[in-house]
């Protein structure tokens, strides 16, 4: 089974619409941006507090990136 397979599926089983393109690529952004910045646990928890805070991925990526800018090293 394919990534966009599993999500398909795993979207029915929810009740809930499967991610567009753009929403799965911020997603993946905001998992890279989050583990880059941190640790590798804090890809998939970032993406668990976009879906709890109810924002879109592309707005939880912005704030992310932000974040990440600010507590950066200043290498």
């Amino acid at each position: 089974m394919t990534g966009e397979m599993w999500l398909r599926a795993l979207a029915t089983e929810l009740g809930v619409p499967a991610p567009t393109e753009q929403e799965a690529t911020d997603l993946l952004d905001l998992a890279s941006t989050s583990a880059h910045a941190s640790e590798r646990l804090a890809a998939p928890l970032s993406c668990w507090l976009a879906a709890r805070a109810g924002i879109a991925p592309a707005e939880a990526l912005a704030v992310a990136t932000r974040l990440a800018e600010r507590t950066g090293d200043p290498d």
